[in-house]
């Protein structure tokens, strides 16, 4: 810790240079909790290397096994399908480092499988907003990893926005609020902007101003404490437009969608992880 905030003294792998990847990295340089020098990243595609190299200033290599080797952490961000494989790969290189997968579905035991005995193993759903510094991380600790070990996941991850840590068993349904949310959030705004085209504002001006409506209204709940529904209440006057407008949304199901999209979620991360 320096001044408060986290500063990962050791080296960082990042295994996977897709988006998820990317954002972790981006925010941890970002915030001053990783220098340059200590990170490296193993991504396969060698465009996709050089735009990394050329963006954030870290080396980048092509093989997972070859961006392990001294590293403190090795963070796989894979995608579910490939983990084994890549897990197989870089298993030899480890060298007693701590392992942090954020692959949604897969379960601790089976990348514990996969790696040598009493490997420390810790298992993070973030999300994209970490590349701005306002993502969302839940932490679950394996049998091998220690409470300092799971903490210092939870600190790097802070840095990233907010980190919370929980029973593994979470995880799953963790995946389909917080690591898929973004998407359903970006589409809502994406709607509510398109309605307001049709009704004849300009997109510019209909995009301000639901990404403003939606940024105030978490500031309110979170500030002032209300529950959500409460919030829906003191909007809502009898007979006004906001009672017409949530009497359309109900009578188009969207509470029933929104459950259904994460039970949808939550099964395929369960279908992912077998």
């Amino acid at each position: 810790m320096t001044d408060g905030r986290f500063v990962l003294e050791g080296r960082l792998a990042i295994i996977g240079g897709g988006r998820m990847g990317e954002a972790i990295l981006a925010g941890l340089l970002a915030s001053g909790s990783l220098a340059p020098e200590l990170a490296v990243v193993a991504e396969p595609d060698p465009q996709r290397r050089r735009e990394l190299e050329f963006g954030h200033g870290v080396e980048c290599v092509a093989s997972a096994l070859e961006a392990v080797g001294g590293a403190e952490v090795v963070i796989i961000a894979v995608k579910p399908q490939v983990i084994d494989a890549v897990i197989v790969e870089l298993a030899p290189g480890l060298e007693g480092a701590l392992v942090v997968s954020i692959a949604a579905g897969i379960s601790i035991a089976r990348i514990e499988s996969l790696l040598p005995d009493d490997t420390a193993v810790v298992r993070v759903m973030p999300n994209t907003p970490a590349l701005v510094r306002e993502g969302m991380s839940v932490i679950s600790g394996g049998s091998a990893a220690s409470a300092e070990q799971v903490d210092l996941v939870r600190a790097l991850f802070a840095e990233l926005g907010r980190a919370v840590v929980l029973e593994e068993r979470h995880q799953d349904a963790a995946a389909a609020l917080s690591g898929c949310g973004p998407a359903y959030v970006a589409l809502f705004v994406d709607a509510l902007a398109r309605a307001g085209v049709r009704q004849g504002l300009t997109r510019d001006v209909a995009q301000s101003l639901a990404l403003q409506t939606l940024r105030g209204t978490v500031d309110l709940i979170e500030t002032t404490g209300q529950h959500p529904e409460q919030v829906v209440d003191a909007v809502t006057s009898p007979g006004g437009t906001t009672a017409a407008a949530l009497e359309a949304l109900e009578g188009y199901g969207f509470r029933t969608a929104i459950a259904e999209a994460v039970s949808a979620a939550v099964a395929r991360a369960k279908e992912l992880g077998s």
